[in-house]
């Protein structure tokens, strides 16, 4: 690999790593505020609810990611064949149009003798 491309690919990784962190202390923040609205709650009880609600969520973060992953592959592919048939068609046109201005120079030139 290039170092550019492992360097782009360690910032990345550095980024997704420090992302999950941030989600996963906002899941652990929203789970406090929850059990905090349960006071008859054991400190083991508030821990169990704390620990599956951050679970759940991460669950959640995980499907959404997933899916949208999923889409942006889908679209990559979409505008990756859009871009190939404007492509095919700007070579054709290019190529049609040197065509029809070499033929008119061709016969311009033969007429013109």
């Amino acid at each position: 690999m290039k170092p550019d491309k492992e360097s782009a690919r360690g910032l990345a990784q550095v980024e997704g790593y420090l992302l999950l962190n941030a989600e996963v202390e906002e899941a652990r923040r929203h789970a406090r505020r929850f059990t905090e609205a349960l006071p008859w709650l054991t400190t083991a009880q508030r821990a169990d609810v704390e620990r599956v609600y951050v679970a759940d969520r991460m669950e959640v973060c995980r499907e959404t990611l997933t899916r949208i992953a999923g889409r942006a592959m889908e679209l990559r592919g979409e505008y990756t064949a859009r871009y190939d048939q404007l492509r095919a068609r700007c070579v054709a046109v290019s190529v049609l149009a040197a065509g029809v201005l070499g033929g008119t120079c061709a016969a311009l030139t033969l007429i013109s003798r």
